[in-house]
Parts: C-alpha cells; structure tokens; sequence
C-alpha cells in the first residue's frame, strides 16, 4: 500500500530541487490577472540575461547547502505553433507582423512570448515512489488553464519531464487533466508534502500530502475569492491525487483563505511553505485555520506549525515581500534553512518577523539565506516559484538523466551559454522582431545538446 517502504528501494530520501532556466524573451507583460507583482511593471524593459544569471547564482547557493539540483530548459518562445492555431498564417517573419499588427496593444505576442515557464513550481505535482501505490515516482503536468500565456505551456512541459524523467521503470510522467476551468490545475504551488522526520524511517518516513485549492465547482455555497480567479479546483486536486496513486487516509484537501486570494495570493505558495515536519504560514493562508492545523496534526502529530500573524506581517506585505515564497529546507531535523528573497530582509516587518522564529526554539528554522532573484520578482515569482521539488532514492536519482543534474562544471557552461545567447534587454516591441525568434531558437538548440535532452521542442521536430 502507499506509504508502506518498498524493500527494493534506495534510501535515504532526499529533495532534488529542479529549477526552471528564465529564458531569452523574458519580459514584463503584466499578463498574470491576479499576481500584483507581476501587474505592477508591466511595460517596463526586462533584463533576460541578467534574470538568467540570477536563477543560476541561486541554484549554484542551494547546491551548496547540499541540496541536488537540476534543471527545466526554458520553453521556446515566441509560440509560433500557437498563433497558427489562431489562424495567423504565413512564414515566421510574416506569422510575428501579423500578430503585432492585429493587436496593436502587443498582449497577442506578449502572451506567446512569455517566459513563466521558468516558475517550475507550476510544472507538475510530484509524489515520490515511497508515497505511491506502484512505488514509481510520479509526475503529473499542470494544465494552467486559468491563464491563456501558461495553459500553452502543458505540451513543452511533458515532453521535457518525459526527456528527464525517463526511466519508466522508476518514473511516471503523466499528461495534463483536461483543459477546462473545472479542472485548474496550476502544479506544486498548491501542493506539500509534510513527514516526520525525527522518526525512525526520517527522510523515509511515508508524506502527508497537503492539496489547497481556491474554489469548488461542486460546492456554490462554499466561500469564493471575488476579486481575482480562484486558480486551483478542489476537482483538480482530487483528481491530480488519484493519478498520483496517493493513499486517501494520508491526503488532505483544504480551502486557501478567498481574502488572501483578493489581495493578491494567487497561489498557496505565496502564504505558506512546508517542508518536512515544519508548515511556515501566514495567519490568513487557510478559510478555516483551526481546522485545518487540527487535520494535519492528527496525521502528524510531529507537526511544527510556525505561524506569522497579520500584525506582525500584514497581507499587502506578504505580497509585496513573498516571504512565504521561500524554499524550506529540512536538511537536519534540527536545523533547517529559510531561502529568502532579497526583498523579504529589505522589509523592516518582514526581517523582524524572520529573526524572530529564528530566535524562536520552538522550532528547527535555525538559518536563513537572502538571495537576489529581483528580475524574477518584478514578474511575481520569488525562488520557491522558480524551483519543482522532486523527493528521490538513491537509485531514483541515478536514473534521472545526468545531464540535466548540475554541478560546478555544468553550472558555469549554463552561464556562459546564458551570455552567449541573452539579450541584456528587451522591451515589448523587441517581441515582434524576428531577430529574437532566430536567436532564442539557436539558443535552446544548442541547450537541448548541453543538457541532452533531445528535440523537446517543436521547432526542432518536437511532437
């Protein structure tokens, strides 16, 4: 049954992190409804190259707190195939002018040029083979239908899992749910996964595995965000649960507080980040924060919850900071590490509330780490969102495709194939230039080589 240990299976369990790569048409559109950072700098010129080189700087830092790391290859951009699907017609020079000219405001080619790929935690959800009925690692692909820039993402986002993941015999990798609004599903940003790790079995001790969704279709009378979408459905999360073969009795589904949403949580990874035994959340993350405390401690009764009240932080700072958007790193039971925006130690609250639970003994958040992923925040990701965590054995992760795990070596080829290929700036009218597209495609093929991963993409024969 899920949950029970597979004698066969390699142990310890460990957390690789695979982060996304931003890519070359990166920019600022302001097409995430919902996600105010992201609307806040809309139209203002992007530094592709240097938001590259940050996302690499960060995972060059999380590797060397010991955490493998791995990487998720930009998407190709701009999406031809999807303006053909519109009905644009012509050659790609033609399929670009056509676009631009039949929408003037540039929102057409600011959405099939968009690099949000990069923010992984909406790639997939993950549940490790020690959780799973077949004892197979599974992975399945968000549809982010709730968006019309991501929902084209599914597609690349398989291939690529399936190029890295592609071991059937430990992996399975499985397509997106139907596209419909009933159906959102926008991946690991609504996903924890907890465990006792002071146990005996630590790092192997079977998960809990926590859902939160914004709204159901089912329910009417249940409470609903009335400001922005409610992007993630309690029928996607069940659903999402049954294919990852999870065990019911250790799977909870709980509500994301409708305020939160209206101010701007679009995900649940914006006001809450759990990692082992330890759930870090804002006061206002959950509809009914009692209940939902009450439900995880009684499948795990370790539970350290670490609450941030909304005087100490309030919600439009939660925002604005994305403290919860940090990775939580249980390497030690006894001391794990807060990987922190930049911007969360700039905030006078926010740092406060930070050396607070450090100082805090109730709990194993013993460090924190500031780190500098700026262009990524000015578009409303901060580095839990650029990051897909995939818990794997030993073996497991031997049989995850080499090329794509980093180390020093491979990590500086990724910069010096950033510097080669990256524009150091990019405007919205740059979108409708050719140039880019050549470019960005001689880029991502010679990244399909460095990282093996073969013709992921359509331009390249990619089906």
């Amino acid at each position: 049954m899920p949950g029970s240990t597979q004698s066969s299976a390699s142990s310890p369990l460990v957390e690789a992190n695979f982060d996304g790569l931003v890519g070359p048409t990166h920019n600022y559109a302001g097409l995430s409804y919902g996600n105010v950072a992201s609307t806040t700098n809309t139209g203002t010129t992007s530094r592709p190259r240097a938001a590259a080189l940050q996302g690499i700087a960060k995972m060059r830092r999380v590797m060397a707190l010991g955490v493998p790391q791995g990487v998720l290859p930009p998407h190709e951009r701009p999406h031809l195939p999807t303006l053909r699907a519109l009905g644009f017609a012509g050659g790609d020079a033609a399929l670009l002018e056509a676009a631009r000219t039949a929408d003037p405001n540039g929102v057409l080619l600011a959405q099939v040029s968009s690099a949000s790929a990069m923010w992984t935690a909406n790639a997939a959800t993950v549940a490790p083979s020690i959780d799973t009925a077949d004892y197979r690692t599974h992975l399945l692909t968000a549809n982010l239908v709730s968006m019309f820039h991501r929902s084209i993402e599914h597609p690349t986002t398989m291939r690529v899992l399936s190029a890295i993941f592609a071991n059937t015999a430990r992996f399975t990798v499985h397509p997106a749910l139907p596209s419909s609004p009933a159906l959102g599903d926008e991946g690991a940003a609504n996903h924890t996964r907890l465990f006792d790790d002071t146990s005996t079995g630590g790092q192997d001790s079977p998960g809990l595995h926590i859902f939160v969704y914004g709204a159901s279709n089912a329910d009417k009378s249940a409470p609903r965000p009335k400001k922005f979408p409610a992007r993630q459905t309690l029928e996607a999360s069940r659903a999402a649960a049954r294919l990852l073969t999870l065990d019911p009795k250790r799977t909870l589904f709980v509500q994301q507080n409708p305020d939160a949403v209206d101010a701007g949580v679009f995900h649940n990874d914006v006001i809450a980040v759990g990692s082992g035994r330890v759930l870090l959340y804002h006061q206002h993350a959950f509809a009914d924060e009692r209940a939902t405390l009450d439900a995880i401690a009684a499948l795990l009764p370790s539970l350290v919850p670490v609450r941030i009240s909304a005087d100490e932080v309030p919600l439009a700072e939660v925002v604005t900071s994305y403290l919860f958007n940090s990775q939580l790193l249980a390497l030690n039971p006894d001391r794990y590490t807060l990987v922190a925006p930049i911007e969360a130690e700039q905030s006078p609250r926010v740092k406060a509330a930070i050396d607070r639970l450090l100082a805090d003994t109730a709990n194993p958040i013993r460090e924190v780490v500031y780190l500098d992923v700026r262009e990524s925040m000015r578009n409303g990701g901060g580095p839990a969102c650029l990051r897909l965590r995939v818990p794997l054995t030993e073996g497991d992760l031997k049989a995850v495709n080499p090329a794509c795990i980093m180390d020093e070596r491979k990590l500086n080829a990724l910069e010096a194939w950033v510097t080669a290929h990256y524009p150091e700036e990019l405007t919205p009218a740059d979108l409708a230039d050719p140039t880019l597209l050549r470019e960005s495609r001689d880029a991502l093929d010679a990244l399909t080589r460095l990282l093996e991963l073969g013709n992921v993409y359509v331009f390249q024969g990619g089906k």
